[in-house]
């Protein structure tokens, strides 16, 4: 290594990091410490930290038995939504929950701990999760480091401000609307949304039928395969069952992906955000480079009736959220108040109630029907490109969850997810690529949708397109390194 490690920490992705720790050339406490430099450097500005777990991470770091994973001394973020890391706080962003610390590990965690990740803190996520953008009361907004009044999106937005400004190089994500890909979309990184059932959820059983997912945002399509590699895999008995391919997903990257049937879309369905000119642009260059690497790229309109999918999504998740609220009473130790969360989950827990067994039933049987033939359709292409978000990032403070869920969903939420949400409820695998910038400086992703349970192809796709359009040296102006 020339130079010290400051000097090459924010070029470096995790697995070249890992590879520094497992030759000796440096070791993780030293790791640690340039991290938890970094965070305080840009976390003042930035705010992505809702936990500085500095100590735990020291402890682990200097622990002679840290495990000699393929990540070992690599720093890492938990979101603050859902994971449960013994002894840390679990407040998914939300007051009800400011007490609640988890007991134990979650099988994510675990496998974490296993691949020698080093433990940073938490990352600031918008309460409960449902935004594009990361605002909530509780710990204040995070911004993006590309342009500090503009969202890095949501609700993974935390990790993703750390990573685009070189505290680490990724940090944990999840998606249940466009959670991993919106925040890579808007801070510039990569965000793979797997395909249902790879990613077991616990030790719980399901997150919105299948419609939530957990992985990472990173700088580099490897470090995605890499992590992939290292978490991915259902447990017996999880009610989405899709076993980890033979192959692993870091074998995939450099092979020839072949000359590829690719549809491109560039306009958004009726009643939904119109796409912006510099978003448009980003997609039609991306569909170019795709041509000239021998791909053969088709024009199409969206594949997908999307109100009443996206309806019939929030019909489901109104029951689920009313009933996990409802079920954390015995953890909390009180039932909700209506002074402990924000008025959009208030409305949409009432409407949840209000939603009989047997119509949750036949809005789960609908739904399911609408998928599968969106699937169908869908797989007549090897993948297709097309928008994450319609527009660049929007501005702090669009995303207003004292709204009632009606008109949150129908003027806010809703028109900015018509290309995330259709592929959580599909469980189509989609990823979001940095492959275009606005003339302003702010990133564009260029998201590609696979068919169904193959992440290979997009693994292979995407490595293609980083050698051919490479994005790592492009640098926020808000950097740790800086």
């Amino acid at each position: 290594m020339t130079g010290g490690l400051s000097d090459v920490y924010g070029t470096l992705d995790g697995v070249g990091l890992a590879e520094l720790v497992r030759t000796g050339e440096v070791s993780p406490s030293e790791v640690i410490e340039e991290a938890i430099s970094r965070a305080e450097a840009v976390n003042g500005t930035l705010n992505f930290l809702t936990y500085k777990a500095y100590e735990e991470g020291r402890r682990m770091a200097a622990d002679p038995a840290l495990p000699d994973g393929p990540f070992k001394g690599v720093p890492w973020l938990v979101k603050e939504i859902a994971t449960d890391w013994e002894g840390l706080q679990n407040t998914n962003a939300c007051p009800y929950f400011k007490d609640v610390v988890s007991t134990s590990d979650g099988e994510q965690v675990r496998r974490v701990k296993q691949a020698g990740f080093v433990l940073l803190g938490k990352s600031n996520s918008p309460e409960a999760g449902w935004a594009l953008s990361t605002e909530p009361k509780m710990y204040g907004a995070t911004v993006n480091p590309w342009d500090t009044t503009r969202t890095p999106g949501g609700s993974s937005g935390g990790s993703a401000a750390a990573v685009a400004a070189r505290v680490l190089p990724l940090a944990e994500a999840s998606d249940g609307g466009g959670s991993i890909r919106t925040p890579a979309c808007n801070s510039g990184l990569v965000g793979l949304k797997p395909a249902r059932g790879r990613i077991t959820m616990a030790p719980g059983a399901d997150f919105w039928y299948g419609g939530v997912t957990f992985l990472c945002v990173s700088r580099s399509v490897r470090d995605t395969a890499a992590f992939f590699d290292t978490v991915g895999g259902p447990l017996p008995g999880d009610p989405y069952y899709a076993v980890m391919p033979g192959t692993p997903y870091m074998d995939e990257l450099g092979k020839d992906p072949g000359a590829l049937s690719i549809a491109m879309v560039t306009a958004s369905p009726d009643g939904c955000t119109p796409v912006d000119a510099e978003v448009r642009e980003g997609i039609e260059n991306a569909g170019r480079l795709l041509e000239s690497l021998g791909h053969r790229v088709t024009p199409e309109a969206v594949p997908y009736d999307f109100w009443p999918l996206y309806d019939t999504y929030m019909r489901v998740g109104a029951v689920v959220t009313a009933a996990w609220f409802d079920g954390s009473a015995g953890l909390v130790g009180h039932p909700l108040r209506q002074d402990e969360t924000e008025n959009l989950y208030w409305t949409t827990i009432e409407r949840g109630r209000g939603i009989s067994g047997v119509d949750h039933h036949n809005d789960v049987a609908t739904l399911r029907v609408m998928c599968r033939d969106i699937v169908a359709r869908m797989a007549a292409y090897d993948a297709w490109l097309m928008p994450v978000v319609p527009m660049v990032p929007r501005k702090i403070g669009y995303y207003d969850m004292s709204l009632g869920v009606d008109e949150y969903n129908a003027t806010v939420m809703g028109p900015d997810c018509a290309f995330t949400q259709p592929f959580n409820a599909t469980g189509l695998p989609g990823i979001s690529l940095p492959l275009h910038w606005t003339e302003s400086g702010l990133p564009v992703g260029c998201q590609l949708v696979g068919r169904d349970l193959d992440e290979a192809l997009l693994f292979r796709l995407a490595a293609q397109l980083e050698q051919a359009q490479p994005w790592a040296d492009r640098v926020p102006p808000v950097n740790a390194g800086a």
